[in-house]
């Protein structure tokens, strides 16, 4: 379970995060929402200690963020960023093998190719894997970046913004990979999203955050509804019935 307890970040007189507090549960998919700038990458890196925060605490399964060992913590909680920029040429099986490195030290053992290549696999890169990153399309890159952080093995992973620069069907793609990791790996999944009709079909949580605070949490049949994501955003939605679910409709 991760569970942020009054976490407050402040960025001067005009940007306030928190008071947050908040449990998401072990297991399954978990779906930051909400308008932009609301804090939602905020938080998550908050989670993750790539930001430190003002007051509060955050625990991941039971350790304390702020207070963990970096080589321990990065056994525990992965997290990939919006903005991944390696200057080095790497190929993606070399990225990949970043992953590894909180296990590894720098000197991959079998197990760790074993690894690499589990998730190279999963993430269907065997074909690019000895391509470099600068002859992929974006989608093939950010697969190859979710591959990397798979490959960290740690229980809770932390992505923000998975589908950025993704298409129609890469977008399906990776959601559907996501799901599959959730399920058939046991991993807990965070993740920013925006599309929230991809939130509502394969999160098992919502997390609406504005303003800097949450301001619901609940399961997708809870969130997905007219008067909640209207209130959220600030704009007139209608939930309709879907042939697979709710379906929000906002233009």
């Amino acid at each position: 379970m991760i569970t942020l307890n009054d976490v407050r970040k402040s960025y001067g007189d005009e940007v306030e995060i928190g008071p947050v507090t908040l449990e998401i549960p072990t297991g399954g998919i978990t779906a930051l929402v909400g308008p932009n700038g609301a804090g939602k990458s905020t938080l998550l890196t908050m989670i993750g200690r790539l930001l430190g925060i003002d007051e509060g605490a955050i625990e991941v399964a039971g350790y304390d963020v702020a207070g963990t060992a970096s080589k321990d913590l990065a056994k525990i909680v992965s997290i990939l960023r919006q903005e991944n920029h390696f200057t080095a040429r790497l190929t993606v099986r070399q990225l990949v093998g970043f992953g590894r490195f909180p296990h590894s030290r720098g000197r991959l053992t079998t197990v760790d190719e074993e690894a690499i290549s589990r998730s190279i696999d999963f993430l269907n890169l065997a074909d690019l894997e000895n391509r470099y990153l600068d002859q992929l399309s974006g989608g093939q890159r950010q697969r190859a970046y979710v591959a990397m952080v798979l490959a960290q093995d740690t229980e809770h992973v932390l992505l923000d913004e998975p589908l950025n620069n993704l298409d129609m069907r890469h977008s399906v793609q990776m959601m559907q990979h996501l799901r599959r990791a959730a399920e058939e790996l046991g991993r807990t999944i965070v993740l920013v999203i925006h599309d929230i009709n991809f939130a509502g079909h394969y999160a098992d949580h919502i997390c609406a955050v504005k303003d800097g605070k949450v301001v619901e949490f609940g399961t997708p049949e809870q969130i997905m509804t007219d008067d909640v994501l209207s209130r959220v955003f600030d704009t007139p939605v209608q939930v309709i019935d879907g042939p697979h679910g709710p379906l929000a409709v906002y233009y």
